[in-house]
């Protein structure tokens, strides 16, 4: 048993690793845009006004266990949500269950498909969230990297992405990211989204669709939506479409960061039923924890389910976002008058992160001289910056920039 336990301690995760070691510096203007989560103009989490009523609303609130598929009222609300005028064509072609957060969900949907779908590889965008790249490496299925941003023209790298996924079998699986795409903040056109769709369908390919900031990216929770729904109807209308998967989190969109708040929803063709596939995803969920989390589900419920909370919610939406937004367009401005280079990107991507162009050298001096936290890849939180920092942020990236080697 000691040999097999003698093993090589993992690297460490590098947006952990940096968040402590903002957290032990003791530099009075410090400013962290590491963190996947939203922060108000003061820096401060935010709980969302909607939230807040909602737990008051819960104070007698039960502990008791949740069934193994969760919530159904949550589930039928998520699904409405995520799928819109869809939900009711779905009927006996969709499975869903109650997940532990977005990454729970990504989880059960590998691990679903590596038994059942039994693809020959994952086509996994780079670059992408981290731990689509684990999850599936866990589930033992082999990882292509499809090519999905390029650096020359900080837009999506359409033609190289096609092309790749061009070699794909049938029953490959394809991770794609609905909308506010992490880490670049570059999403598909209509268009682009289109021409994916085809593609996918023509080769009998299967999509796993990671929506994580549905609202959060634009405040529009149906057009952040367009992309899912989209596929869903050529899911329904086709014959050799295998079908899709769409990992679906509340801890962007409802501030419900540590309640791992998730959803999964398996749909497939019209002359399939899904009610056999929820009984092999809840045999999944058993096995690795049993029962979803009840308290953050409920809090969703309680606001999808009344129309005043759900009309204050989507005005925290468009809090959230248009400050996210306000924060690109005056650090693009800043930034082009301080270094006199073109920084248009910055405005016109998506949701909280920003892929700035910014080298290595660069962040490794914006940390050590100005005390300026971003990951090595140049990706920005944009929910760090606030009206305080924002002026000590872009004098700090000017200066990087203007006395780079």
């Amino acid at each position: 048993m000691a040999e097999y336990l003698n093993l090589p301690i993992a690297p460490a995760d590098t947006a952990f690793g940096l968040m402590a070691d903002f957290e032990v510096d003791n530099h009075p203007n410090k400013v962290s845009l590491i963190a996947g989560a939203y922060r108000n103009e003061n820096g401060d989490p935010w709980v969302l006004p909607s939230v807040k009523e909602a737990k008051k609303r819960l104070i007698e609130t039960t502990h008791e266990y949740l069934g193994i598929a969760g919530s159904p009222k949550f589930i039928k609300l998520a699904k409405e949500l995520i799928f819109g005028p869809s939900t009711s064509r779905l009927e006996a072609n969709a499975a869903s269950i109650q997940t532990v957060s977005g990454t729970g969900a990504n989880h059960v949907a590998a691990t679903f498909l590596a038994k059942h779908l039994h693809p020959s590889q994952v086509f996994i965008p780079s670059p992408t969230w981290i731990n689509h790249k684990s999850i599936w490496q866990m589930a033992g299925v082999p990882i292509v990297e499809y090519p999905y941003y390029a650096p020359s023209t900080k837009a999506v790298d359409i033609a190289r992405m096609l092309e790749c996924l061009e070699q794909a079998k049938p029953n490959d699986v394809v991770i794609l990211q609905a909308c506010a795409h992490n880490p670049t903040g570059v999403d598909l056109s209509k268009p682009q989204w289109k021409q994916v769709a085809e593609l996918v369908e023509r080769k009998r390919l299967f999509t796993v669709f990671d929506s994580a900031y549905q609202g959060f990216a634009t405040g529009d929770v149906d057009g952040d939506a367009w992309a899912v729904r989209y596929f869903t109807e050529a899911v329904l209308a086709s014959k050799t479409h295998p079908g899709i998967c769409v990992a679906q989190s509340f801890s962007k969109n409802f501030g419900l960061y540590g309640e791992r708040v998730g959803a999964l929803h398996l749909i497939v063709p019209r002359q399939l039923s899904a009610h056999a596939a929820l009984s092999e995803l809840m045999l999944i969920s058993r096995a690795e924890y049993s029962n979803p989390p009840r308290f953050g589900a409920t809090i969703v419920e309680t606001v999808l389910g009344d129309e005043g909370l759900k009309l204050q919610w989507n005005k925290d939406l468009d809090t959230m976002s248009s400050r996210i937004h306000r924060m690109r367009s005056l650090l693009r401005q800043k930034l082009e008058k301080l270094t006199l280079h073109d920084w248009t990107h910055v405005e016109n991507q998506i949701g909280m992160f920003s892929y700035t162009g910014l080298t290595r050298e660069h962040v490794s001096r914006l940390q050590k001289e100005f005390h300026v936290y971003l990951l090595p890849s140049g990706r920005m939180s944009v929910c760090g910056l606030n009206e305080d920092n924002i002026d000590y942020v872009a004098h700090a990236i000017g200066e990087v920039i203007k006395t780079s080697t």
